[in-house]
C-alpha cells in the first residue's frame, strides 16, 4: 500500500523517445533488452524523465483527499450486507481532471516555507504522471483500511464489552506500521529483481499510461483513453441493474428454480450456499468483487486456481459431507458459524467468565465441543496445507534463485538480476536508506508493546507474544511474497498464527486476535508496501518520496478507519446483532461475524480443544504432512523431464489456497472468476495479444471503476434516502435457494426447513 520543482518537456514526449542515462553506447544497446517478463514488456514503457517534479501541493492536497475518503467509504460499507469496496481506480480517474484543473487555476509564483530557505510553488507547471502515481499511492493506501479494526468491533458489538479508545488506537496504528521494517528488509528481493514482476501493478500501469499518453488517431482504432472512457460509461450505466433494480441477476441459480422443495437439488445448485452447479452471474462485482479481477492474473495461476477448486470444491468437500464425516449433516451445507452437539448456535455465554474474559472450563465442560460445518473445518485443514506448502514449494522451485538475490548486497547497473528499470532506478535516484525502516519499525514495535501491556491489558497478548508474532511475520514475508509478486496470489498467516497463540495462550480471545493481526497485518503491509514500490519501480518515482507518501498515508488511513470505526459501533443501534436488527437493516458485519467466530473457534475453545483428541478434529492435522510433501513429486518431475514445460507450471500452494477465500466468497464468485479469466488470459492473449496487450488491463480499470462509482452513487442517492422499489422476486438479493443451508441428518429443527 521529495520532488524535484522544475518542469521539463511536456511528459507525452517522453513516451515518444527513450531517454538513454548518458553513457557508454554499450549500456543503451543493453538498456533495450528490456524486461525478461512479456507482460512486463508488452505494458511498462522504459523510459524515464528525472527532472518531472512530485510532491507537489497538488500531489499532497488530493492524495491526503483521496485517502481520507476512500478509508472511510471502505470501512463505512464494510459493516453492510452488501459489502463495497471501492478501489484507488476511481480516485486515479476522478483526481486527473482535478489536478489539471489545478495546473491552470492556481498562481504559479514561488514562495518560501515559513522559516526555512526552501522555495517551491503551488503551481510547478503541468499535471504530470509522476504526480499522479503518489496521488494513487495515497488512495491504494487508504483504500486498503485496516484489519484490526475487526478486532474493536468484535469487543464492542459481539463480546459487548468496553475498550480504551487509546488501547485500540495504537492497536490500529501499530499493526499498519510494523509491516515497514520487513519491507526495507525484503525490498532488494521483492522490487529490483525483474523477476518479481507483481502482475496487478501492470493494470494500473496500463491505465496510467491511457491517461497521459497522447495517441494519434487511427481511423478504425481506439485510443486507450476513449477505450476506457467507452467501458467506464457501459460498466457504470449498467450496474443499476444488479445494484438496485434486479439484485438477483448477480447469482442466477436455475436448478433451485426447478426443484424448488428439494434440499439436496438447492444444495448442489445454489450459487451463494452450494455447489453452484450450473450457476453464473450477470454482474461484474460477482466476477471481481471478492477474488479481484481475473484480467490482472496469469493464466497458469487460474489454472492452479480453477484445478484446487474442482478438486477440494467438487470431490472432496462432497465425499465428506454424503459420508456425514464429523456429523456434516447437522449443520449447514455453507456456512461460517460455529454448532454445539444439538446443531444450532453455539452460545458462548455459556462458557464465557465474564469478569476475567477467559473461559470457563467447568461450565465448557457441562455444554458441549464445538463443531463446525464440514466446509468450514476442511479449509482449516486446508490452510493448514498451505502452509506448509508454501514453505516446501518456494524452498524446492525458487530456493537456490532467492539465495543468489541474497548473496547480492548490491545491484549493479549490469548485474544479471537487473533490468532496464532497474538500471534506471538506481541511476536516476537516491535509495531509501536502510535506518528509515528500522526507525519505523522500532517506534512501532515499542508503541505495540504499550498498547497489549498498557491499559490494564486489556489485549490480553503478554510482550512474548507479540515478538513471535514479528517472528512469524519476518519469517514468512519472502517466501509468501515471491509468490504474490509472480502470480498475483497471497497466501495469508491468519490460520497458523491463531493456531500457535491457541495452544500457546489458550482460552483468550482477545490474546488470539491480537496476536493474529500483529503476525498476519505486519507482513501482509509489508507485502502492500513493497507492491506499491513496484509499481513506482516501473513508473520511475524517487523511492524517498514513496516512502514518505506511503507513511503519511498509512498514518492518515489508520486514524480514518478508527474513527469511522468508534463512530459507527457507538451511533447504530444494535450493529452487528442480526437477531435485533430489522429485517432490512443492512448493519449486519459479515465480515466481522467471520473474524468473531475465529475468535471462538481459536481463542475461547482453542486448538488444544478443538484439534487434538479433547476435539472432534484432530484429522486435519494430517493436512500439514500432506502440505509439505505435496510440491516435492512436481519438483522431481519437473526436473526430470525438463522439456515438458506443463510440469513447472504445477503451483501446489495455490492449488491448496484456491478456495482459502470460502466461505466468505461462493461458487458463483469462483465460476464466474475462473470462466473470464480464462478467455482473456488465455484464449485472447494467445489469438489477439496485440489486442490484450493494449486493452486488457485498460477494461479491467474501467470495469472497477464504472462498477464502483455507481454503487457508491446509489447508495447516497436512492438507497440512503430510503427510495427503493416495489418489492418483487428479482429486487431480493438472493439466489433463491432458500433450502440450501438446511440441514439433512435426522430429526434436527431449524426455522424454515423440511425435518427429515
Amino acid at each position: 500500500m521529495p520532488g524535484n520543482l522544475q518542469v521539463s518537456k511536456p511528459l507525452e514526449q517522453t513516451f515518444e523517445s527513450k531517454i538513454v542515462i548518458p553513457d557508454e553506447e554499450e549500456e543503451a544497446e543493453e538498456d533495450e533488452n528490456d524486461s525478461p517478463i512479456e507482460e512486463v514488456r508488452l505494458t511498462v514503457p522504459i523510459t524515464d524523465d528525472p527532472s518531472l517534479p512530485v510532491l507537489t501541493f497538488r500531489t499532497w492536497f488530493l492524495g491526503m483527499l483521496s485517502c481520507v475518503v476512500l478509508a472511510f467509504v471502505n470501512n463505512f460499507f464494510g459493516y453492510r450486507s452488501n459489502r463495497l469496496t471501492v478501489s484507488s481506480v476511481v480516485a486515479q480517474i476522478v483526481t486527473l481532471p482535478l489536478g489539471k484543473l489545478m495546473a491552470t487555476t492556481l498562481p504559479t509564483r514561488k514562495f518560501r516555507l515559513l522559516g526555512t530557505n526552501w522555495y517551491g510553488s503551488l503551481n510547478p507547471g503541468p499535471f504530470n504522471m509522476k504526480e499522479h502515481v503518489l496521488i494513487t499511492i495515497f488512495a491504494n493506501t487508504g483504500a486498503g483500511g485496516a484489519y484490526a479494526t475487526s478486532i474493536v468491533t468484535i469487543v464492542k458489538a459481539f463480546y459487548h464489552r468496553s475498550l480504551n479508545p487509546t488501547a485500540a488506537m495504537l492497536l490500529v496504528q501499530t499493526t499498519q506500521l510494523l509491516g515497514y521494517g520487513w519491507a526495507g528488509m525484503f525490498r532488494k528481493f521483492l522490487v529490483d529483481s525483474p523477476y518479481m514482476w507483481w502482475p496487478a501493478n501492470l493494470v494500473q500501469v496500463s491505465l496510467f499510461r491511457a491517461l497521459h499518453e497522447k495517441e494519434e488517431n487511427r481511423e478504425g482504432k481506439q485510443t486507450r483513453l476513449r477505450f476506457f472512457l467507452i467501458v467506464f460509461f457501459l460498466s457504470f450505466t449498467y450496474y443499476i441493474v444488479p445494484g438496485y433494480l434486479f439484485p438477483s441477476i448477480s447469482s442466477l441459480s436455475f436448478i433451485c428454480w426447478i426443484w424448488t422443495r428439494s434440499v439436496t437439488a438447492q444444495q448442489i445448485g445454489s450459487g451463494l450456499h452450494g455447489l453452484g452447479i450450473g450457476s453464473f452471474g450477470l454482474d461484474w462485482s460477482t466476477v471481481a468483487g471478492f477474488l479481484g479481477s481475473p484480467l490482472a492474473v496469469p493464466f497458469f495461476a487460474i489454472a492452479n486456481c480453477f484445478c484446487g477448486f474442482v478438486i477440494f470444491f467438487y470431490i472432496i468437500f462432497p465425499i465428506f459431507y454424503w459420508s456425514n464425516a464429523y456429523e456434516a449433516k447437522k449443520f449447514p451445507f455453507y456456512t461460517s458459524r460455529t454448532f454445539d452437539h444439538t446443531g444450532h448456535r453455539y452460545n458462548t455465554t455459556h462458557i464465557l467468565n465474564q469478569k476475567t474474559f477467559n473461559i470457563d472450563l467447568p461450565a465448557y465442560e457441562g455444554y458441549s465441543k464445538l463443531y463446525l460445518s464440514i466446509l468450514f473445518a476442511l479449509l482449516y485443514g486446508l490452510s493448514f496445507g498451505t502452509l506448509t506448502a508454501t514453505i516446501s514449494h518456494v524452498a524446492l522451485f525458487e530456493g537456490k534463485f532467492i539465495w543468489g538475490l541474497w548473496k547480492k548486497t548490491t545491484l549493479a547497473t549490469k548485474d544479471k538480476f537487473g533490468d532496464v528499470h532497474t538500471r534506471l532506478m538506481k541511476k536516476n535516484y537516491k535509495e531509501v536508506p536502510q535506518w528509515w525502516f528500522v526507525a519505523v519499525l522500532a517506534v512501532s514495535f515499542v508503541l505495540a508493546l504499550y498498547a497489549c501491556e498498557g491499559f490494564g491489558k486489556q489485549l490480553q497478548l503478554p510482550w512474548w507474544g507479540l515478538l513471535l508474532a514479528c517472528a512469524i511475520a519476518f519469517t514468512f514475508t519472502l517466501p509468501i511474497g515471491v509468490i504474490l509478486a509472480t502470480t498475483n496470489q497471497q497466501m495469508g498467516l491468519n490460520v497458523i498464527s491463531e493456531l500457535i497463540i491457541g495452544f500457546l495462550y489458550p482460552g483468550k480471545p482477545l490474546a488470539n486476535v491480537a496476536f493474529k493481526t500483529y503476525g498476519t497485518v505486519s507482513m501482509s503491509q509489508a507485502l502492500y508496501f513493497v507492491g506499491d514500490f513496484k509499481l513506482g519501480h516501473y513508473m520511475k518515482i524517487p523511492p524517498r518520496s514513496m516512502f514518505l507518501v506511503q507513511l503519511v498515508a498509512t498514518i492518515v488511513a489508520s486514524t480514518v478507519s478508527f474513527g469511522s470505526t468508534w463512530w459507527l459501533l457507538s451511533s447504530v443501534e444494535n450493529i452487528c446483532n442480526t437477531d435485533k436488527l430489522p429485517k432490512s437493516s443492512p448493519w449486519t458485519c459479515p465480515g466481522d461475524e467471520v473474524f468473531y467466530n475465529a475468535s471462538i473457534i481459536w481463542g475461547i475453545i482453542g486448538p488444544g480443544r478443538m484439534f487434538t483428541s479433547k476435539g472432534i478434529y484432530p484429522g486435519l492435522n494430517w493436512f500439514f504432512l500432506i502440505g509439505f510433501l505435496a510440491p516435492v513429486p512436481v519438483w522431481f518431475f519437473a526436473r526430470k523431464f525438463p522439456e515438458k514445460k506443463w510440469i513447472q507450471q504445477i503451483h501446489i500452494p495455490l492449488i491448496f489456497s484456491a478456495t482459502s477465500i470460502m466461505p466468505t466468497a461462493k461458487s458463483v464468485h469462483y465460476w464466474s472468476w475462473l470462466v473470464v479469466g480464462a478467455v482473456f488470459n488465455y484464449y485472447i492473449f494467445r489469438r489477439y495479444k496485440k489486442w490484450w496487450a493494449r486493452h486488457n488491463y485498460i477494461l479491467s480499470a474501467a470495469l472497477d471503476a464504472g462498477t464502483a462509482v455507481m454503487g457508491v452513487l446509489i447508495y447516497f442517492a436512492l438507497q440512503n434516502n430510503n427510495i427503493s422499489l416495489p418489492s418483487w422476486w428479482g429486487s431480493e438479493n438472493t439466489d433463491h435457494c432458500p433450502l440450501a443451508n438446511c440441514p439433512t441428518e435426522k430429526g434436527i429443527v431449524v426455522k424454515g426447513c423440511p425435518v427429515f
